[in-house]
């Protein structure tokens, strides 16, 4: 038994050209990627009922990891209580559709589509899940409200 000490690769944060890199090599830029990206809006019509749930779920999700570049892949469950206004689901498929090119992490990319639909169709409540397909044996399931 030696007296060494065993050294733990500790995760902080130090910064290196103006940008905080953790020991991992992620930037702050790959934490904002896809926040503040220019997509489609959404459209809405006018809701003609009260006191109902709509749920949206859409099995084909894509984007591509900020960091490493490879592909997401999950399923978007969008469950809403419409106030005025319903989302028009061609141009919701739009909008989806184009984070197919779009580097993001999963938990901005939920917290992003949840933020657009409540500022098209202003939902008495809304909540957004995704369910991500396993990479390296990992799932992850994310989920937003609203309010």
């Amino acid at each position: 038994m030696g007296g060494g000490s065993v050294k733990r690769k500790e995760k902080r944060a130090v910064t290196r050209d103006a940008l905080r890199v953790t020991s991992d090599g992620y930037t702050e830029g790959h934490a904002k990627s896809g926040v503040t990206a220019d997509l489609p809006e959404i459209e809405t019509w006018p809701n003609q009922y009260k006191g109902y749930e709509i749920t949206i779920e859409i099995p084909e999700y894509t984007a591509i990891c900020p960091k490493t570049g490879l592909p997401d892949f999950g399923t978007i469950r969008l469950r809403y209580m419409p106030d005025k206004a319903c989302l028009e689901l061609k141009s919701l498929k739009l909008y989806i559709h184009a984070y197919r090119n779009l580097g993001i992490f999963y938990e901005n990319a939920v917290n992003r589509i949840l933020q657009d639909v409540v500022a098209a169709c202003r939902p008495v409540w809304a909540r957004v899940t995704g369910e991500f397909t396993a990479r390296g044996g990992l799932h992850s399931t994310i989920e937003a409200k609203y309010p």
